[in-house]
């Protein structure tokens, strides 16, 4: 019986792999909270437990959160810390009626001693669960020394299974008093929790027992951008200011911008520094050349749906974008991305990878 020792590596080429069009990532929350493992810490009684209820409440009846759209779903709650009369009290001043579909739980099992089968057979029975929220995350990790080894394998566990049911999962934890320059050095814990996760966020009050509070937000399918959020006397925190200084989703302006440019010609064939200068000539959108190419070709399908075919393709060793207008004659049957032989050493999903490229 062979095993991963026995099989031979499974590779793709960049070029194949650069010229494959992109899966956007699938978010919770658009453009803040993706399917995966993300963490919330914050200071001891800073609000963290508000925010996580309200996210719960909010998610499970498809409302935005900050403007931003949601994938309506089922959310489960682990409130460990709190009681259900605490939690009743709670609902009853942040929303007016909770939907079924939102659920809470004040006990559980340590990771590793039973959570995760408890969390998958909550999956099984609510298929349509979209977001886990654990607060807090101490309250679920087994005893043991809070090593860098420690904390990156209780995390792995859950990062898996968030992974293989494509949910994400929400961990509440604390910061820890000390200041930073960073503030996400200031995650209790060694380095490998922020490592660990897709996201990290950080609620810090302005002052102790102002109701003001900045949300820091990094991670690697997010821009890095900051929150100033308020609690109001429903204790549901608002978001006054966002430090995007563009309100658009990325994918949403690079569609924008490329149908100005195809507005008057049917047709753009061009090297990515060409066309990041034609839609961006004085760098105000920061669309550098790097990126056009991926904001392409993760946005094949809006371009589409505005008459606007895509591919990236290669021609004396450069790397060309070509964009048509649907109603032009020679754009008919233009492919999405040109095609390749196969290549019979890959297998999977690199295979289908493969079949995409030069």
């Amino acid at each position: 019986m062979s095993n991963k020792m026995d099989r031979p590596l499974v590779t793709v080429d960049g070029r194949t792999l650069m010229d494959r069009p992109l899966e956007p990532p699938n978010f919770v929350v658009d453009t803040l909270i993706s399917q995966g493992l993300h963490i919330l810490a914050g200071s001891p009684k800073v609000g963290k437990s508000w925010l996580a209820l309200w996210l719960a409440v909010t998610v499970a009846k498809g409302e935005p959160v900050w403007g931003m759209s949601v994938k309506q779903g089922t959310t489960l709650y682990l409130c460990l810390e709190d009681s259900v009369l605490r939690i009743q009290n709670r609902l009853f001043e942040i929303t007016e009626d909770a939907p079924d579909s939102v659920h809470f739980c004040t006990e559980c099992a340590p990771i590793g001693q039973g959570l995760e089968e408890q969390v998958e057979g909550f999956l099984v029975a609510h298929p349509d669960t979209v977001l886990v929220l654990v607060d807090t995350l101490q309250m679920v990790r087994p005893v043991h020394d809070a090593t860098y080894a420690n904390d990156y394998r209780d995390l792995s566990v859950l990062k898996r299974l968030a992974d293989k049911h494509g949910i994400a999962i929400l961990l509440i934890h604390h910061l820890r008093k000390e200041t930073a320059d960073d503030v996400f050095n200031r995650i209790s814990g060694t380095t490998a929790i922020s490592g660990a996760v897709d996201s990290s966020f950080t609620l810090v009050e302005d002052r102790r027992g102002s109701g003001k509070a900045k949300l820091s937000c990094i991670g690697r399918d997010i821009e890095y951008r900051e929150l100033s959020l308020e609690r109001n006397v429903e204790n549901v925190w608002e978001m006054v200011a966002d430090s995007r200084t563009q309100p658009e989703l990325l994918g949403d302006r690079i569609t924008y911008l490329v149908s100005e440019l195809m507005r008057d010609r049917t047709k753009f064939i061009g090297t990515p520094t060409e066309l990041s200068e034609k839609i961006d000539p004085v760098g105000m959108e920061r669309i550098s050349p790097k990126k056009v190419s991926r904001l392409i070709l993760q946005n094949l399908d809006a371009l589409s749906k505005i008459g606007i075919s895509g591919m990236v393709r290669r021609s004396n060793g450069k790397r060309l974008i070509e964009l048509r207008r649907a109603e032009s004659d020679d754009a008919q049957g233009v492919p999405v991305v040109a095609p390749v032989d196969p290549v019979g050493a890959l297998c999977g999903d690199l295979r289908e990878i493969a079949g995409h490229g030069e």
